[in-house]
C-alpha cells in the first residue's frame, strides 16, 4: 500500500502493535495508512459491535481510536503505553465504516500527545480522542 511506510511497518513496536493487539484483531481492526507520528484504521460495523439500543458501543469507538493511538505513538520505534485518554461522542453510528485517524500534536523524549478523529464513511465526525503517551527507554 502506498499509505504504509514500509519503514515504520517494520518497526519492532509496530510489529508487537500489529499482531499482539488480540482485541483489536477480534473487533476486525484494519490498517489503512501509517507513518511516523501517524496512522488511521477502519472496521467495518457488524452485529457484535452494536449495544442495547442498536448504536455502535462506546466501548468499540474508544478501542477503536485507541489502536490507531497506539500505533501513532509506536511509530518511533520507542515502546509508547497510554497514561491518559479520553473520548467525546458526538453522532451515533448503525452500520457501515469507521474510520480513526491518529495525529500527533507534541512529543517530547519521555511524552506525546495524540489526537484521533473518527468518522463515518461519510466523512462525518463521530468522536474525538485525546490521547497521551510515556515513551519507555
Amino acid at each position: 500500500m502506498d499509505n504504509i511506510s514500509e519503514e515504520i511497518l517494520n518497526l519492532p513496536t509496530i510489529q508487537a502493535t500489529l499482531t499482539k493487539d488480540r482485541f483489536a484483531q477480534l473487533m476486525g481492526v484494519k490498517l489503512e495508512a501509517l507513518g511516523k507520528a501517524y496512522a488511521k484504521v477502519w472496521l467495518e460495523v457488524e452485529e457484535k459491535h452494536l449495544n442495547g439500543v442498536d448504536i455502535v458501543q462506546g466501548g468499540v469507538l474508544f478501542a477503536l481510536a485507541d489502536f490507531a493511538f497506539a500505533l501513532a505513538s509506536n511509530s518511533h520505534g520507542v515502546t509508547a503505553v497510554g497514561i491518559e485518554s479520553s473520548i467525546s461522542f458526538f453522532k451515533p453510528t448503525y452500520s457501515g465504516k469507521l474510520y480513526a485517524k491518529a495525529t500527533e500534536k507534541y512529543r517530547s523524549k519521555s511524552l506525546g500527545a495524540y489526537d484521533v478523529t473518527i468518522s463515518n464513511e461519510q466523512g462525518i465526525v463521530v468522536a474525538i480522542f485525546h490521547g497521551r503517551a510515556f515513551y519507555r527507554n
